[in-house]
């Protein structure tokens, strides 16, 4: 009975333990999302190049998603920032007709402000090196935005959404 009396006041002593550090911690606010955590991004579409052999998955921020969401991507809304995160393709090792990600390749960034970028469509291009974006220099993105040039009636834009 002594065993019995010590074993419950020591599961009892550790929840009580237990409780009094729960109530103690602080409620912690949600971690809001910047530039440099693109990882926690929802998937805005995903695209297979076939003339770099890559495959992208496409992401999106806040902005991004609910633009696509609710149709207003012709122009996006100041504040989108699209990611494209790129890996080389291969093939399934054990389905050959199906192209799987392989060597990661490239982070690559789009950010939508119209006035800080409006040599080049109202987009600022640049990429993520070591989980920091860093914008590219206007020759680098005017390269880049003249890759856009063609899909100018899409805002610039190469990407389909692919929310529903």
């Amino acid at each position: 009975m002594k065993n019995l009396k010590v074993g419950l006041s020591i599961i009892i002593g550790a929840l009580a333990l237990s409780t009094a550090i729960a109530a103690d911690k602080k409620e912690v606010p949600a971690k809001k999302t910047t530039h440099g955590e693109y990882k926690d991004w929802r998937l805005l579409s995903v695209s297979h190049r076939t003339d770099k052999k890559t495959l992208r998955a496409i992401l999106g921020n806040d902005k991004a998603i609910e633009a696509a969401r609710s149709g207003k991507t012709k122009p996006w809304p100041n504040g989108t920032v699209i990611a494209k995160v790129v890996w080389k393709e291969r093939a399934h090792p054990n389905w050959a007709a199906a192209v799987v990600p392989a060597d990661f390749a490239a982070a690559e960034a789009m950010i939508k402000d119209s006035k800080k970028y409006a040599s080049t469509g109202g987009w600022g291009f640049g990429h993520w090196v070591d989980g920091k974006l860093e914008m590219h220099p206007k020759e680098t993105s005017d390269t880049c935005f003249a890759c856009h040039i063609p899909v100018k009636d899409n805002d610039y834009v190469y990407t389909f959404p692919a929310l529903k």
